[in-house]
């Protein structure tokens, strides 16, 4: 176990709040409306309350944003609008430690992984800033003479963005740093679990508009539950729905924003695999699965879930992940330690996920190689810490094909390249994936299309840490939508193609004759 006992509630709550404060965050004044709480995993316990927005003021805060996009942000240069975002990545560098220290109270990461998650926000500012000079349009050959064909393209309106618990922070800066400068602005639903680091975000954000003189209201952050998040999916003013969650949040909210006619754009489920080839570099293996399996105790939609490897390599395999997870049983704990490598469950329902699919699994015929006990239950009741889990598994039975939100690993053996292939593809999500091989045509067939059916594949390296400079998203299950680099900026702008006849006669396209 880590070092030290688990911290005092009330000194995360000293804590959180001077890091709010110093981010230029400030709790909403109580008032009438439906109040939360701030929690930390950590203890389990409350930290302080939290006034919620109620639809009523969502409604308001969607108003002011579009009011702000028609009066002033969309007829800004986008040059000027990345200034915007230019200075919010100075504060964010200012204040690194201190958002890095509100996402380890609320969310429970370890402190590297919160810090890491900080700087993807300053990578992405700095992606963003250089994009503000390069929303490019094209021109094209015109069939006609003396007329010019291009595009164009403009801001859309209000994005609204709703996002999860495990990236409290860095979902957030991929959505908005990257809508700005495209000229629209933005309104925040963040998880109920993490008011504080989104009304940091928000401080920073507002310090960063007041400096470069941009109109407050390009931003504003509304907190609450689905009620709330309901007022983004159902209002017509929000152009694009940025949303970030599970494939049955997706189902529900997607028919809703396309019955206005809406835009969504949708993160959701990962039940993501690596392959193991019988060539494969097996400290590469380890050293990648086990980050890419229990890093943030396996709370990433990227968290790989399932271990496909040759028959002929699979019980090395088991035996060396094994021994590295045996390590990690004493490095579960307080994730303000710099010792711990695992924090805790982000709450109970995760814990009964974990327990329920660990059931189910052995009633397949599954074989619990290590891990999946409850840690630091006497310390703290109401915190869920788990030692991650790997799970032998004979067959890709129904739990293995579902995602559980929690640190299990499962591991299937093959015989073929094809088997291989089959068994990765074989579930409903299709977010990240990898295959580990020395094997240059093989690593090539996994990348083909006839190979991994997801939007990110890797060779080499696990299913997650991605970087900003990539468009971040997945297929089937997961959505179809993409995030942060490349030219993922386009879901945030309207196309139109122009047509300029400069030559004074007016032939029609295609040879038509009229009149």
């Amino acid at each position: 176990m880590t070092n030290g006992a688990l911290p005092d509630t009330q000194v995360l709550a000293d804590r959180a709040r001077t890091a709010l404060e110093r981010c230029g965050g400030t709790l909403p004044p109580r008032s009438v409306g439906a109040t939360g709480r701030a929690r930390t995993p950590i203890t389990g316990q409350d930290l302080f309350d939290v006034e919620f927005d109620t639809p009523e003021s969502a409604g308001r805060a969607v108003a002011a944003a579009a009011e702000a996009f028609d009066s002033t942000w969309r007829d800004t240069p986008a040059p000027e609008r990345g200034k915007l975002v230019h200075r919010l990545g100075a504060l964010l560098r200012e204040h690194k430690e201190d958002l890095a220290e509100l996402v380890t109270i609320e969310a429970g990461k370890i402190r590297s992984e919160a810090l890491g998650e900080v700087q993807e926000m300053i990578d992405i500012c700095d992606f963003a800033v250089g994009l503000s000079r390069q929303l490019y349009g094209r021109t094209m050959p015109s069939e006609r003479p003396g007329h010019r064909l291009m595009e164009t393209w403009h801001p859309i309106g209000v994005v609204g963005v709703i996002t999860a618990f495990n990236f409290p922070v860095a979902v957030w800066s991929w959505n908005t740093c990257v809508a700005l400068v495209c000229g629209d602005t933005v309104v925040w639903k963040p998880s109920e679990s993490t008011s504080l680091t989104a009304l940091a975000c928000h401080g920073l954000l507002m310090r960063a508009a007041a400096d470069v003189g941009a109109p407050a209201d390009v931003h504003r952050v509304v907190l609450g539950g689905a009620e709330v998040g309901g007022v983004l999916v159902e209002d017509r003013r929000v152009a694009l729905l940025s949303a970030t969650g599970s494939t049955a949040m997706g189902r529900a909210v997607a028919p809703k924003v396309a019955a206005r006619m809406g835009r969504y754009l949708l993160e959701l489920g990962g039940n993501n695999a690596a392959v193991v080839a019988p060539s494969a570099d097996l400290d590469l293996v380890v050293r990648g699965s086990v980050f890419a399996a229990a890093g943030t105790a396996g709370q990433r939609c990227t968290t790989l879930r399932r271990l496909i490897v040759h028959e002929d390599v699979v019980d090395a395999v088991c035996e060396r992940v094994v021994d590295a997870y045996t390590q990690l049983r004493d490095r579960v704990g307080d994730p303000c330690e710099e010792s711990t490598l695992v924090g805790p469950l982000v709450g109970e329902a995760g814990h009964k996920a974990m327990s329920s699919a660990l059931d189910r699994a052995r009633g397949d015929g599954g074989r619990v190689l290590v891990g999946g006990e409850r840690r630091l239950e006497q310390e703290a009741a109401a915190a869920y810490y788990v030692e991650p889990a790997v799970v032998r598994m004979p067959a890709q039975t129904e739990v293995v094909r579902e995602e559980t939100f929690a640190p299990i690993l499962y591991v299937m053996s093959y015989r073929t390249f094809e088997e291989a292939v089959e068994l990765h593809n074989g579930v409903p999500q299709g977010l990240s994936s990898a295959i580990f091989t020395q094997d240059q045509a093989e690593a090539e067939r996994f990348l083909s299309a006839a190979g991994s059916d997801c939007g990110i594949v890797n060779v080499n390296i696990g299913t997650s840490g991605a970087e900003i400079g990539g468009a971040f998203g997945g297929e089937k299950d997961t959505g179809g939508g993409r995030e942060s680099g490349s030219d993922s900026w386009k879901a945030y702008m309207r196309r139109a193609t122009n047509t300029v006849n400069y030559g004074g006669e007016l032939p029609l396209a295609q040879g038509v004759r009229f009149l």
